[in-house]
């Protein structure tokens, strides 16, 4: 009786350990803004909207993304223009993912490129619903306009908020 009381101890500790980690990464940065700087790429300017392929409409999507993960909108990620396929190293199905940094309305958000698309004309990124919800948590704005997508180097980026 001691030992499962431990145990379900143990496990409601660990779990408290998570959530707060969790948590916390939503607020702080886990990339400081020197070494997101260091590791971009050109910037590119435009606007920035958001997507669900899961919303009936005349551009509904499907679940899967180019890269062949299936749609969540519960991660930091993105689409990006498919003309902008090549400066972020290919969005290829089954490839590692690419990550990128958005930088709009006085914050920094590092997401992940899985997908691609032929976006509207004058738009160069679809944010997920959480990447939106970052910039614009009332999702009132739809657009944001004059939003800066530099591509990052290297495979490994925790895709979250960037300081």
């Amino acid at each position: 009786m001691l030992f499962r009381s431990c145990a379900a101890l143990c496990g409601a500790l660990g779990a408290l350990a998570v959530s707060v980690s969790v948590a916390r990464s939503e607020i702080d940065a886990v990339h400081s803004s020197a070494v997101v700087n260091e590791a971009s790429g050109e910037a590119i300017v435009g606007a920035a909207s958001t997507y669900n392929p899961f919303r009936p409409g005349w551009r509904e999507g499907g679940p899967n993304t180019a890269s062949g993960e299936r749609y969540e909108p519960s991660v930091w990620a993105a689409a990006i223009k498919t003309t902008l396929r090549q400066k972020f190293g290919g969005v290829q199905y089954g490839a590692r993912p690419k990550y990128a940094l958005v930088e709009a309305v006085g914050k920094k958000l590092i997401v992940k490129i899985n997908d691609v698309g032929p976006l509207t004309p004058g738009r160069i990124i679809d944010l997920n619903e959480r990447a939106m919800r970052y910039f614009d948590p009332s999702l009132e704005l739809g657009v944001i306009y004059d939003v800066i997508v530099r591509p990052l180097f290297g495979d490994y980026w925790i895709p979250g908020p960037a300081g």
